[in-house]
């Protein structure tokens, strides 16, 4: 997922994410300006990781364009979060292994080329194929054939395609899992579930520069790296599914969020969904009913690399040391102006599943206590603690207010490490050439626990997916597939909180906050809001005048 925003590898998040923000504008942007289609506007985008390929993407910039350029399966309701049908006219099931779904009418690439049952096999049969090292891999490990696409690291795949997935017609096709699982249409609105057009296979690498999608919007020439990425209305979108409003749209690409606001306050852009800290005690004040500020579904973690540095961050009892000796309040009300809520579980509280308090002492800050635990458990060697983080995301305020705490608190000396960009710790964490404590967060990909879970704390997502750290504990893993078998909801959340309370007792990361939603738009729009993904609702949004 955004696998995160500032959070999915805000990615889940993708990461929200795990946010990321990049170069600045110097003059009035021109993008506003209203035209006979509808018109134009511009806004805040972080540099996306690597190109904007929906099955290849984890991170919340990129995610963000891929909202508006493709359409899935399902989406989400706004309010609820349940799933609701979008491309699929239905989605069936009568024992939640065999799945059928059936396509609706009126959908086409950007290219012409009709949106089919195999516009989605084919997609999927891709992302499943370890070879192509596809980051949305994990997300197919559930389809029956997974493992022979996937047989894990050095062996080759041996097939082609997923035996699990069955085109029946140009309308219809079938999905047939290794084993129940009763959030698999939950899962349908994920990026990784997109459908791509044949020009994809005939170069994967371009495409991600220029993407040929099936949604709102289309890219209006290619995108210009660190710099910005257009896209424009696509005039033959469905009107059933809500064709885009304005005439075209330019993500801004920035590195520097306070650069972001200031732009935002001269109107040489007209929304942002990450504001600085520096804008946080007076952007209310200053944008009224055009601040938007309400429960986002990210979690904000220290992470630990446990398997890259296990003689510092091994031991259970360390990492809860310094999980008790940051003091969540002070970080969420200070730092952050009451914009983030302590962290209390792995869930999100917009989640079922969520249970308030679920961290117990871990997550209470008791200095006392901490550090008597970090003694106990012989500390970490040289007495040093380095935590990371990325520079372009606005995390330098709270992450140096942690490394203070953990000097006072556990009598460690503490160095910092800014990476310039969040693409950047990413692709050290994933190519394992980092190994001190990290900033992270998630945002979820869909509506579930389960996204809390495996995609960033399972096995299967080191290599393919978002565990940077290394975590592996087969009771973890076992209560996961218990889960996902599960014959009702309400069994199956009760299985996914026990993986959750190995992941309390293990702590392979430290959930410090949770997000709120800290957008503002101009006078110059309206209609402008995000979701609980953190992803702008672009195709709604209109000229105010």
């Amino acid at each position: 997922m955004r696998g995160a925003t500032q959070t999915k590898w805000i990615v889940a998040a993708t990461a929200i994410a795990l946010a990321a923000t990049a170069c600045s504008t110097s003059s009035k942007s021109s993008d506003s300006k209203a035209s006979s289609g509808g018109g134009t506007i511009a806004v805040e985008l972080g540099e996306p990781q690597h190109g904007l390929v929906p099955q290849n993407t984890a991170e919340s910039e990129g995610t963000e364009v891929e909202n508006a350029i493709f359409a899935g399966l399902v989406d989400y309701d706004r309010k609820t979060n349940a799933p609701t049908l979008r491309v699929a006219e239905s989605i069936e099931t009568t024992d939640s292994k065999v799945w059928t779904i059936k396509l609706k009418d009126g959908y086409t690439f950007h290219n012409g080329e009709k949106v089919t049952a195999q516009s989605f096999v084919d997609a999927w049969n891709w992302g499943a194929n370890q070879d192509n090292a596809a980051e949305g891999l994990p997300f197919y490990a559930k389809i029956e054939g997974s493992e022979e696409l996937a047989p894990g690291k050095d062996k080759k795949p041996s097939a082609k395609e997923l035996k699990g997935l069955k085109v029946v017609d140009d309308k219809t096709f079938t999905v047939t899992l290794s084993a129940p699982f009763s959030q698999f249409k939950t899962m349908l609105g994920y990026n990784p579930f997109y459908p791509l057009p044949k020009a994809f296979f005939n170069d994967p690498k371009a495409f991600g520069d220029k993407p040929i999608g099936n949604g709102p919007f289309e890219m209006d020439g290619a995108w210009e790296h660190n710099k910005q990425i257009k896209v424009k209305r696509y005039e033959n979108f469905p009107a059933s599914d809500g064709k885009a409003k304005l005439q075209g749209v330019t993500f801004k690409i920035y590195d520097n969020l306070d650069t972001a606001y200031n732009d935002l306050r001269a109107d040489n852009i007209q929304a942002t969904d990450k504001l600085p800290i520096s804008a946080l005690s007076t952007v209310k004040s200053e944008f009224g009913d055009r601040y938007i500020y309400k429960p986002e579904s990210g979690v904000g973690y220290i992470g630990f690399p446990i398997a890259t540095n296990p003689a510092t961050y091994g031991k259970p009892e360390i990492r809860k040391a310094i999980s008790m000796a940051i003091d969540r309040e002070a970080i969420t009300k200070t730092i952050f102006s009451g914009t983030r809520v302590p962290a209390d579980d792995f869930v999100n509280p917009l989640i079922p599943g969520y249970r308030k308090g679920a961290m117990g002492d871990a997550a209470k800050y008791d200095p006392v206590k901490a550090k008597e635990i970090f003694t106990a458990a012989n500390g970490v060697p040289n007495n040093t603690i380095e935590l990371g983080y990325n520079a372009d995301g606005g995390h330098k305020e709270w992450i140096e207010a942690v490394g203070n705490q953990l000097k006072k608190n556990l009598g460690v000396e503490v160095t910092f490490k800014p990476f310039e960009k969040f693409g950047k710790i990413l692709d050290a964490l994933g190519e394992k050439q980092y190994s001190g404590a990290f900033r992270m967060a998630w945002s979820m990909d869909y509506p579930s626990i389960e996204d809390y879970l495996r995609p960033i704390f399972s096995k299967i997502a080191i290599e393919n997916g978002s565990n940077y750290g290394g975590y592996v504990n087969p009771q973890f893993e076992t209560l996961l597939d218990q889960a996902d078998q599960a014959k009702t909801d309400d069994e199956a959340i009760k299985l996914y909180q026990q993986a959750d309370d190995i992941l309390v007792q293990d702590l392979p990361y430290i959930p410090v906050y949770t997000y709120m939603s800290s957008a503002a738009y101009s006078k110059k729009i309206k209609n402008f809001d995000t979701d609980a993904q953190g992803r702008m609702n672009l195709a709604e949004v209109e000229l105010a005048g």
